[in-house]
């Protein structure tokens, strides 16, 4: 009964030891492929979009250089309507690691276990991953381009202003200005330089800037503006730029000018006293301040510039004075002449002096 049943188990075991005979040479098999497939790159795999896909370590090394590092070889150009600028790689500093790329691409496809390693290569499987650019440069190099850009290109926005002269007052029209927009064209210069772009080549990115006086916002930034010819003995008076009224005026004698340039009416006041210069033409009264009346010789007006020195009205005795060289540097007006000009010049008045 014993023999029997020996002899019916004998082709269990027999199948049994196949089985497993089997077994060993598949695993042994598929160690031997894996073993001899380790530095091959699984197909799908791809090098900052370049594939490498069934290459050894040594060819996807040849191929990084030719088709990712070569073309960053060349400089990268910054072009604008006022200038081109140039940034060498080299002066950059940039490198490209490219070893540890091929080395991320093997190990992507090292991923899983060795079944299915072994299943993904056979069946012609494929793995899904972009192992991306790994680079170093000289980012104080990226910075220093830019400011170059930016010191070359920078115009401020002017804005439109008034220039006074013996013909009057012409306009000097706004300018808008430009400034570039260093994030954005630093952000540009890195991404050529890194082949992140298609293009080696950038353009400059600027920003508009709008000057705070329009040319057509001058007029009613100037309600009222005061030229005096000292030559021609007039003072003209501008509304918005306009020319509305001249007036007869008298200046400063010899030695005691009217101060030319451009001044500004700084305080008015209305039958002034006479605060009397510490000069010495001025005598005993140097110094002192004469009340308003017969013996002051402000009437009406007065309108001071330049410190001191004043648009004022003078006694009707003394109106031959006007059309001469006759004050100790103000500006003589008659008094219905003054009384207008004062209710039309508020303080801060330009005061252009020819």
């Amino acid at each position: 009964m014993s023999v029997f049943a020996t002899t019916r188990r004998s082709p269990w075991l027999v199948l049994g030891a196949v089985l497993v005979a089997l077994v060993v040479v598949l695993a042994g098999g598929m160690y031997l492929y894996d073993r001899a497939h380790r530095d091959t790159i699984a197909n799908g795999v791809k090098i900052d979009g370049v594939p490498v896909g069934g290459l050894s370590e040594t060819a996807a090394l040849r191929k990084v250089q030719h088709a990712v590092i070569d073309p960053l070889n060349s400089p990268v150009t910054v072009r604008s309507s006022v200038g081109t600028w140039t940034l060498d790689p080299r002066q950059a500093r940039l490198r490209v690691d490219a070893q540890n790329m091929v080395q991320q691409a093997v190990q992507a496809s090292r991923e899983g276990s060795i079944v299915t390693r072994t299943f993904r290569s056979l069946s012609g499987g494929s793995v899904n991953k972009d192992v991306p650019l790994v680079v170093s440069y000289s980012h104080q190099a990226v910075r220093e381009l830019t400011a170059r850009v930016r010191t070359a290109m920078d115009r401020p926005a002017q804005d439109a202003t008034v220039q006074p002269s013996a013909s009057g007052l012409s306009t000097v029209p706004a300018r808008t200005g430009i400034v570039v927009d260093s994030q954005r064209l630093g952000g540009r210069i890195e991404y050529a330089l890194t082949g992140a772009s298609s293009s080696r080549t950038v353009t400059v990115p600027t920003k508009t800037v709008r000057p705070k006086v329009s040319t057509a916002q001058l007029a009613s930034e100037y309600p009222a503006y005061i030229v005096v010819d000292r030559s021609e003995f007039r003072l003209r008076f501008y509304d918005h730029l306009k020319l509305t009224k001249t007036y007869e005026i008298a200046v400063g004698m010899e030695g005691l000018e009217t101060p030319g340039g451009l001044h500004k009416i700084e305080w008015e006041q209305v039958d002034p006293p006479w605060y009397v210069p510490k000069k010495a033409w001025a005598g005993a009264l140097a110094g002192t301040v004469v009340p308003p009346g017969p013996a002051d010789p402000l009437k009406a007006r007065f309108m001071s510039f330049d410190g001191g020195a004043g648009i004022h009205g003078i006694d009707p005795g003394e109106y031959s004075s006007i059309g001469h060289d006759a004050s100790h540097g103000c500006i003589r007006m008659r008094i219905p002449d003054v009384i207008d000009l004062y209710s039309k010049s508020p303080v801060g008045t330009p005061v252009y002096i020819i």
